[in-house]
């Protein structure tokens, strides 16, 4: 082959968005298959290799809670069977919190695939994280949908997963407290300790996107050195992520409510590292 296959396994919890995550690859080109027996992964998998130089080169696979619990016990030997085959594998789980799910299977009235009349919805999503915990504790990229709309994980996804493989995917993402922590993040700076445009009327409205904004907190002493600490401190250890051959890496600024401190934060450190050799992605949470 003259190049080699790549393979996205996409998993995660129901209602967590993987319809769409894997709907999102195949408008970008991935010939995808959706709930999958795990135990058919490894044939298929040679069959990608067999077929790829007249065929795609990029392929996703969906596969969920439904798989016997045999068989997703098994995942990590056939995992490692479909690198053995030569296969470029990456793993993207999707996750939210039990009160979302929840949510949202009340909001469309679907039944969840492993609840029954005996076993209620938050007994069947509890079920369902210990049979994926095999494949969450694999992922190369884990995505928190808590807090993330259709187009949202859409734009994420392609983002992500469409960058350059070769380069390793930063994403700033700045959040607010208030709205809980993003369950994705590798690192999570809390610069709620810093001066607060909140309490200044005329920039109360506004982000740390404006103008005004940037300059009141440009002018702040502690927020120059808490930028300054938290740049070296991300220079210092990106590379040896990098180095670990980890593929994604997020990064995330919060602050009370995730409108100026945080936002503001995120804009400097994305646009340094910009011009650097990895592949630099920001996202606002509170401002989507």
């Amino acid at each position: 082959m003259s190049e080699k296959l790549r393979l996205i396994i996409v998993s995660g919890l129901s209602g967590s968005g993987k319809t769409v995550a894997l709907h999102t690859l195949e408008d970008a080109g991935y010939y995808c298959i959706d709930n999958l027996p795990v135990a058919l992964l490894s044939g298929l998998g040679a069959h990608f290799s067999q077929a790829g130089d007249a065929g795609h080169q990029s392929y996703a696979v969906g596969i969920d809670a439904r798989n016997r619990p045999g068989d997703l016990e098994q995942f990590p030997g056939i995992l490692k069977h479909l690198q053995d085959q030569g296969l470029d594998t990456e793993i993207v789980f999707l996750t939210a919190d039990d009160a979302t799910l929840i949510k949202r299977f009340s909001e469309t009235r679907r039944r969840h695939p492993l609840s029954t009349d005996h076993r209620p919805l938050a007994e069947a999503i509890a079920v369902e994280r210990h049979l994926l915990s095999p494949i969450q504790e694999r992922a190369d990229l884990l995505v928190d949908t808590t807090s993330t709309t259709l187009h949202q994980l859409r734009d994420v996804i392609s983002e992500r997963l469409g960058n350059d493989r070769t380069r390793l995917s930063v994403l700033f993402q700045s959040f607010g407290f208030k709205h809980g922590i993003p369950g994705d993040a590798d690192f999570v700076f809390d610069v709620r300790c810093l001066p607060n445009p909140h309490w200044e009327p005329q920039l109360r409205p506004l982000t740390g996107r404006d103008t005004a904004v940037a300059a009141y907190l440009g002018a702040q002493p502690a927020v120059e050195r808490m930028y300054v600490q938290i740049r070296d401190f991300l220079a210092s250890w990106i590379p040896a992520f990098e180095r670990d051959n980890r593929s994604y890496l997020t990064i995330a600024i919060g602050c009370t409510g995730g409108h100026h401190r945080s936002v503001y934060l995120a804009e400097r450190l994305a646009t340094h590292f910009a011009g650097q050799r990895w592949q630099i992605s920001m996202r606002h949470r509170e401002l989507s």
